[in-house]
């Protein structure tokens, strides 16, 4: 049963699907979102002939384990675990809301995957708007050095940002996050329909199981993050954004005006390539944390209509 066919769950179902989802999905991939981040804010290049702090997934990984320790691969855990619940329970959520408007409009019935990409990239927006301040406080906790300090966590560095910076600073990026999150979480939404259709249409199935949610989801994952990878690098850098002081021993700090002007510097410094740092560990993260990400929202909703 696809998600356009879905009726007759309550609302409420669909918010601690998508909680519970985010939870454990962010759990499990935690690691992948610490190397990428360190990849996206590593202005040198990601080459073994050049002098790189970090030159390749599988070196960033013992590099950290090495200086910092394992809970370095945890780093920022408990804002990102508060960013991806209160998204994954946003985003399903307004997914079916969005959903429901949508299919009242009959000329656009027949335009299926059309619709789940509006209603995903209105769902990733709203989304995306509540939960950026966790996004903010974890990028800041993850791209500090252990060596060097600033944050001591959640609530120090909410206090030290209010007190030494703005409130502004917490939606810093927000901007490239919106061009990067409506796009991408409208295909992931499209292109996870259409997989489980093929799926479907190939396996003689009539509902979503646990391997098409796993395959349908890890490929449209993967696809959809590709598409719109350089405003993810964007937002990230333009959330470090005065924050020199915390990026000791990790090489230059990059620094901008805002997201045209980050694009341009990178480039012109970087070259194109540079707009795809941390791509790798990015496809497998995402391909990753969106095949848990449906499976187990699948699966609770499952075991929602179950206890019911």
């Amino acid at each position: 049963m696809g998600f356009s066919q879905r009726t007759a769950e309550p609302n409420l179902d669909y918010a601690i699907a998508g909680a519970a989802s985010g939870f454990i999905t962010r759990f499990l991939c935690q690691p992948l979102d610490v190397i990428k981040i360190r990849f996206q804010l590593q202005v040198e290049p990601i080459s073994k002939c050049h002098i790189s702090k970090y030159t390749s997934v599988s070196q960033a990984f013992l590099l950290i384990l090495r200086e910092e320790g394992v809970f370095a691969l945890w780093k920022g855990h408990i804002p990102a675990q508060l960013l991806s619940i209160t998204y994954g329970t946003v985003q399903f959520y307004s997914y079916h809301v969005f959903m429901k408007m949508i299919q009242r409009i009959q000329e656009i019935e027949e335009w299926n995957h059309s619709m789940h990409f509006i209603a995903g990239a209105g769902a990733g927006s709203m989304a995306t708007i509540i939960s950026f301040p966790f996004d903010t406080v974890r990028t800041r906790l993850v791209a500090q050095s252990s060596n060097h300090q600033v944050y001591n966590g959640v609530l120090h560095s909410c206090s030290l940002i209010l007190r030494q910076e703005s409130p502004k600073v917490f939606f810093s990026g927000l901007l490239p996050t919106l061009l990067q999150i409506a796009p991408h979480t409208g295909l992931q939404f499209a292109f996870y329909e259409f997989f489980t259709d093929f799926y479907k249409r190939y396996t003689s199935g009539t509902n979503i199981n646990f391997y098409n949610s796993m395959l349908s989801g890890s490929a449209a994952g993967f696809i959809a993050k590709t598409i719109v990878y350089p405003f993810d690098l964007a937002r990230k850098r333009l959330q470090i954004q005065g924050f020199q002081h915390g990026r000791k021993g990790f090489g230059q700090f990059f620094q901008c005006k805002g997201l045209l002007d980050c694009l341009r510097v990178t480039v012109k410094e970087e070259g194109v390539q540079g707009l795809f740092k941390g791509l790798v560990p990015s496809q497998i993260k995402a391909a990753t944390t969106s095949a848990l990400h449906f499976t187990v929202y699948e699966q609770v909703l499952l075991l929602l209509r179950i206890l019911q």
